[in-house]
């Protein structure tokens, strides 16, 4: 019996955060500096025996046993099977583990968008490259979901690595990977600090109150997507004092578009 496992980075977002909604870089044009770090999402998938006495069984912050799709609980889950026909043939088992906690503000619903879509093919022995799997799961997400959320943590749980990922009002997305020496690299992992305050928050629900303010904000969205390419240039020059400067004035003006940030 064949298990597939998925192994999705969480994200980092310096600069660019609220170019990426539609509502924004469609009319204007947007970008981010971000980077993938080494904490993950995994997901578990395979075939369950058809001796089982339920067709699907979901593990994540509850455990599900159901026989149709319609009754998963889990919104991803529930839709991402049916978007991928999944909903007759064999039963399935779907094990989510996390090493951050939900709601945490790195990106992990679209983490778990990315993993599930990547397990679910690779269960049929299909393969897709990093970008095409970015794009399902932004129209997963955005379109199937109708969550209100950003393109960003999509492309960046996709592909990997430290990026600059710019937007198109054509809708087009183009993936910069941003090249240091080690030595830069070094200095800079060394210079950053996460930490979890304890608590979580919906993602769609900061989302919605930036994308109303994003007319009433839009000098600061401007100043904040010109951000992205300044911050490049100065981590390439392993600037990292003004690349930290950059990033304080950015999160002033991120904080101004949302109460709940």
């Amino acid at each position: 019996m064949t298990m597939v496992i998925s192994r999705t980075p969480f994200r980092v977002s310096f600069f660019g955060g609220g170019s990426d909604y539609p509502a924004w870089y469609l009319r204007e044009g947007g970008a981010v500096l971000s980077t993938t770090i080494d904490k993950y999402c995994f997901l578990s998938c395979r075939h369950l025996q058809s001796f089982y006495n339920t067709k699907f069984r979901v593990v994540w912050s509850h455990i599900e046993a159901v026989n149709s799709v319609s009754e998963i609980l889990h919104p991803a889950v529930r839709a991402g099977l049916r978007q991928y026909g999944f909903e007759n043939g064999p039963g399935l088992e779907i094990q989510h583990q996390g090493d951050l906690p939900a709601r945490s503000g790195m990106g992990s619903s679209s983490s778990f968008a990315v993993g599930l879509i990547k397990a679910l093919l690779a269960l049929r022995g299909q393969e897709i490259d990093a970008h095409s799997l970015a794009l399902k799961a932004i129209d997963l997400e955005q379109n199937v979901l109708r969550e209100t959320v950003g393109s960003q943590d999509q492309v960046a749980a996709a592909y990997g690595g430290i990026n600059v990922i710019r937007f198109g009002m054509n809708g087009d997305i183009t993936v910069e990977p941003l090249v240091l020496s080690q030595a830069i690299k070094s200095d800079f992992a060394s210079h950053l600090m996460l930490f979890f305050t304890g608590t979580s928050r919906l993602a769609s629900d900061v989302a919605r109150s930036m994308v109303e303010n994003l007319v009433q904000k839009e000098a600061s969205v401007r100043k904040m997507h010109a951000f992205v390419d300044q911050g490049a240039g100065l981590l390439r020059a392993g600037d990292i004092h003004s690349f930290g400067e950059l990033m304080h004035e950015s999160w002033l003006l991120k904080r101004s578009l949302s109460s709940q940030i």
